[in-house]
């Protein structure tokens, strides 16, 4: 049996105004979680559909558990599962009944209070779905593609809208996921989650992958310990007066300054120092570690929230 869950080679697909994936190579190892991180429209959610079996690529090789679509696609239909970015369902469908009805449609099944039970649904099994929060909707989705008890499970925004307490409630249900062996490919444009769940994963930019590795790797690979933001209350400063008087690097983003710094502690008598010379109006400053979201600003020179 080969370690791969999943093998991409050179996927591309066009639509009349966009290349949405241009080129994409990828594998994914059995048992592990795998992201896909991006912004919106980074062509994340084609890759996933185009691997899925709901889009058709113009060109390359998809390769599920070892099996391709278009001699085994009734086999990987039987082995994965799939949680789109919205699921409907019938307003007066209950949970209970919404797994019932989708498990009959498998040879091979897992029980409905079992999965009620892995989701945290068992209080709300039979109330109707329109009854549901959002994040116990999207833990019922989870549920409905846990259900024909699937090798690798596919996760499109899994999290995209829920409230944070939710957000870690679904971190949970893909932990467990990865506890019981299964193979969970993600895609999220959230780099806190992609850092927290995932054991390797890709950056994706128009429709191309520009780094992969493990949460860690990437950002040791940046060779950027820690960065010093100054943010403002109102409208923000020119910013060449202070990184003239400092003397370093200053970026200026959404609503705050970023200066990447080897040795904070160092660095920061002199920020003040400056800051103080040129009555700089700032808020207040903070020091952080690097994270994905610099990786992807140092590869692009925009932020994923751009």
């Amino acid at each position: 049996m080969s370690e791969l869950a999943l093998e991409i080679i050179g996927l591309r697909k066009a639509f009349p105004k966009v290349v949405a994936v241009d080129g994409v190579d990828l594998e994914v190892r059995r048992g592990e979680v795998f992201g896909l991180l991006g912004p919106n429209g980074a062509g994340k959610t084609t890759t996933l559909e185009m691997v899925e079996g709901l889009q058709q690529p113009d060109a390359g090789e998809i390769r599920v558990l070892g099996l391709d679509w278009k001699r085994h696609a009734q086999e990987i239909r039987t082995r994965i599962g799939v949680q789109l970015q919205a699921t409907s369902l019938f307003n007066k469908i209950t949970p209970r009944e919404a797994l019932n009805l989708l498990g009959g449609y498998y040879p091979k099944r897992r029980g409905t209070d079992e999965l009620l039970d892995l989701v945290q649904l068992q209080e709300k099994a039979d109330a109707y779905h329109i009854t549901l929060s959002g994040g116990q909707m999207q833990r019922l989705a989870l549920a409905l593609a846990l259900v024909n008890d699937p090798e690798i499970v596919f996760l499109d925004e899994p999290t995209t809208g829920l409230d944070p307490q939710a957000r870690r409630g679904l971190w949970d249900v893909v932990r467990k996921m990865k506890a019981e062996g299964r193979t969970v490919v993600l895609t999220t444009h959230y780099m806190d989650e992609a850092e927290a769940l995932c054991d390797r994963l890709a950056i994706v930019d128009h429709g191309k992958v520009i780094a992969r590795g493990t949460p860690r790797s990437l950002i040791s690979d940046l060779g950027l310990p820690s960065v010093m933001e100054l943010s403002f209350e109102n409208e923000m400063p020119d910013v060449a007066p202070f990184a003239s008087r400092l003397g370093m690097a200053v970026e200026s983003r959404d609503g705050h300054w970023e200066i990447p710094a080897d040795d904070p502690k160092a660095v920061l008598p002199r920020l003040l120092e400056a800051a103080e010379a040129i009555g700089l109006p700032y808020q207040q400053v903070h020091i952080r570690r690097a994270t994905l979201e610099d990786v992807f600003l140092q590869r692009t020179g925009r932020s994923l929230r751009d």
